[in-house]
């Protein structure tokens, strides 16, 4: 017997309910793990931020109020005003999956690169919920860079955007234009919002020889071969000659993206060395402006006001 549509409605409705527990969950462990530290309460007010507007702009919309409950408002709302100021007019730089696992590095120290991703994993896997296989607020994929193999160059972390179809294409635009290494951000918006590169602007990149980057499974921690879209934007090779199945992700959804442009960021000789293809600036502009017109877009879809390149500084 099909279900009627009340029935698919009510189903809908409680797998939605898994954003409100995981954003609930999240936020608390956030809260534990600030320590009084100034890094990580910035991290904190970062990621209130993020969730406060994902609820904001999810089906159905959740405000601050449902996510956390009256009891944790009123203190919520006096230790971190500003996301309560700003999350229905500023948009995030980044999904609030990328402050986790910041904040797991703050934790263990940038080296310890198996305890970050074994915490991230026990995580996601034990104190985070699920309804039908979504995992709301999570990311998938961790990348790891650095400039060379060698065990004792520093280590630059990456997540995969935490967030649905649609609000995951919103944040990858908003870390295009606000957030990312010029060049991951040039890589990206060779495609971004489009699957084929623009006829007008190739802004990808190849990086120096020995340079490591690497993608794992969040879920088991298994390695991942960049998908199509990785290998175009930034020439990775892939370790094994697995077929891929359809990509429904956009271009930068992925978690090398962040990790390389924490590497690009921090490592000038590895930036300097990077091949980037040429272009004129009036035609980056073009391809910065095409993005902005989606996310625009994007925004009007699910009524959110926006005046361009608001975005949220915590």
């Amino acid at each position: 017997m099909e279900m009627s549509e009340q029935s698919r409605r009510e189903e809908f409705l409680k797998t939605q309910e898994v954003f409100r527990s995981n954003a609930f969950k999240i936020i608390n462990l956030m809260l534990k793990w600030r320590d009084g530290a100034l890094r990580r309460k910035h991290l904190v007010d970062e990621i209130i931020h993020s969730i406060f507007f994902l609820g904001k702009i999810n089906n159905p919309p959740y405000t601050p109020k449902s996510i956390v409950g009256v009891e944790m408002l009123t203190d919520l709302e006096r230790d971190f005003p500003l996301p309560f100021q700003y999350y229905s007019s500023q948009l995030p730089k980044r999904g609030p999956f990328s402050c986790v696992m910041d904040m797991m590095v703050l934790l263990k120290g940038q080296g310890n690169e198996d305890q970050i991703k074994q915490s991230l994993r026990d995580l996601i896997n034990d104190k985070l919920s699920k309804k039908k296989n979504k995992r709301f607020l999570v990311s998938t994929t961790i990348c790891v860079s650095q400039k060379s193999t060698e065990n004792n160059s520093v280590r630059y972390y990456g997540v995969s955007m935490s967030a649905g179809p649609n609000p995951r294409r919103i944040l990858v635009a908003a870390a295009c234009c606000s957030a990312w290494d010029e060049y991951v951000s040039d890589a990206v918006m060779t495609y971004y919002p489009d699957t084929v590169r623009k006829q007008y602007f190739d802004g990808t990149i190849k990086l120096p020889k020995g340079v490591r980057c690497d993608a794992f499974d969040l879920s088991d921690l298994d390695d991942k071969d960049p998908c199509k879209l990785c290998r175009n934007l930034f020439s990775l090779q892939v370790r094994t000659q697995i077929e891929e199945g359809e990509i429904s992700w956009p271009y930068g959804n992925c978690a090398e993206a962040e990790s390389l442009s924490n590497l690009l960021k921090n490592e000038k000789e590895v930036k300097e060395k990077t091949q980037q293809k040429s272009y004129n600036s009036e035609d980056r502009q073009r391809a910065k402006d095409s993005v902005l017109d989606e996310l625009k877009t994007l925004l009007s879809e699910v009524k959110f006001k926006w005046k361009a390149n608001d975005f949220y500084n915590p």
